[in-house]
């Protein structure tokens, strides 16, 4: 995939950082391709570039609006419409990864076809993909999985690719979502793949590949959410992982947009193992990844201490103390260079 950068980050009027995880993630892992934001009256959520017109946006030299935000079900609000006309009629194109397509509501498709703008639709493919077949690759690979959506998978993904990158180790980074995709620059929206295809797609973007080489796959959702637990099925059955990690939010007690209680780690642990040794009886929990950001410096250390006693397992939170932990005991583990 290719988008033209620098990008404008939208965040529209959502109203906590999370609703604009898309924009967060994009800067947190590729700032030098940012350089602003713009928000609309009564959003709770800020980065920490400018907020720009998008006229100003223009005379900066940015490229691409990235719709930075995330909702249930991926809609498009009808007032946020006026704002990426007016960036389209700006000369800016417009990246989404919404479930709508841009194109579909006219207002946008008029204005891309006006300017000459480019929408990219970043969770529709063209490709087919088959229904999973569960047979045995070649290759490795590790999944994140999470306790609740939205707890750090995809941060927890990309840091542990890095870390083995940094040792040395063959690996990739394998995108599942949207931000994934535009940090990536590649890779496949799985909540949107057809529910028959999502194993078919997962076994698609983590294919048979040399026996030393992992490929890092972003987890979505989780196997205990009430929404979003039949993507997180058909990933764990068509990524075949050898290894997980296990991502957690400690201060949550419910999940996301539901009312339900927050699962236990040792719950998701066994669910994980016992659903995953489907497509591979030889699944193992490598470690546990904990989101501490709302958590102060030595509450965080101590309660990962807690926690890595209490399961007999690494824990650390990557992006605040690093993969080391994670990546030692894999290396033991499978015995890795």
């Amino acid at each position: 995939m290719s988008i033209s950068k620098p990008y404008l980050l939208f965040l529209g009027d959502v109203k906590d950082e999370l609703a604009a995880k898309t924009a967060h993630g994009v800067l947190d892992w590729r700032p030098d391709w940012c350089l602003g934001q713009i928000t609309l009256p009564g959003c709770q959520a800020h980065t920490s570039l400018p907020e720009m017109t998008v006229s100003e946006a223009s005379e900066a030299g940015v490229r691409t609006m990235v719709i930075g935000c995330v909702n249930a079900g991926g809609v498009l609000p009808d007032h946020w419409i006026a704002t990426i006309v007016a960036a389209l009629n700006a000369g800016l194109d417009i990246a989404a990864g919404l479930h709508i397509q841009l194109g579909s509501i006219p207002a946008i498709a008029q204005a891309a076809e006006k300017n000459g703008g480019t929408l990219h639709d970043l969770r529709f493919t063209d490709v087919s993909f088959p229904t999973g077949k569960g047979e045995n690759r070649s290759g490795k690979r590790l999944l994140t999985v999470g306790t609740d959506c939205s707890v750090g998978k995809k941060y927890a993904a990309l840091a542990l690719q890095q870390g083995m990158a940094d040792r040395g180790l063959s690996s990739d980074f394998c995108a599942t979502g949207q931000t994934g995709i535009l940090i990536a620059e590649r890779g496949i929206a799985i909540d949107s793949v057809i529910s028959d295809f999502i194993s078919g797609a997962a076994e698609h973007i983590s294919p048979a590949t040399k026996d030393d080489h992992w490929d890092v796959i972003e987890g979505q959702g989780s196997l205990l959410h009430p929404s979003y637990a039949g993507v997180s099925l058909g990933l764990l059955h068509g990524s075949q992982p050898d290894a997980f990690v296990v991502c957690h939010e400690p201060t949550r007690a419910t999940m996301r947009g539901v009312a339900t209680p927050i699962p236990t780690i040792q719950e998701i642990i066994d669910l994980t193992i016992r659903f995953g040794r489907l497509t591979n009886p030889d699944i193992c929990c490598v470690g546990l990844a904990i989101n501490t950001m709302m958590l102060s410096q030595n509450h965080a250390k101590n309660l990962i201490a807690e926690l890595s006693e209490e399961h007999r397992l690494p824990a650390t939170d990557p992006v605040r103390f690093g993969t080391d932990p994670i990546i030692d005991h894999m290396c033991a583990e499978f015995k890795l260079v």
